[in-house]
């Protein structure tokens, strides 16, 4: 389990039901990130900080308003490397 303190903690349990398969990828992903980013002490700056490494890990903004394609979270199947920005 990770450090308590860090923002990765936020992303050890799934949540039981994904936007589309490659957001459980982009989910790993955040958690690696955010291994070692102490939590900060606002809501508005952990939002800050999840919306930039969403940016910075799909080449999209959360704000995007239709799903997206992402190669790397590509593992076959219908929707297969799918980002569902309203999930988010």
């Amino acid at each position: 389990m990770g450090d308590p303190e860090t923002v990765a903690s936020l992303f050890e349990e799934g949540p039981g039901q994904w936007g589309l398969r490659g957001d459980p990828y982009l989910w790993r992903e955040l958690r690696s990130h955010f291994a070692r980013v102490a939590l900060p002490a606002t809501q508005d700056e952990l939002r800050t900080l999840i919306e930039a490494a969403f940016a910075s890990l799909t080449g999209h903004a959360m704000t995007t308003a239709t799903p997206f394609f992402v190669e790397r979270f590509s593992h076959g199947g219908m929707s297969s490397g799918g980002i569902s920005p309203a999930f988010w």
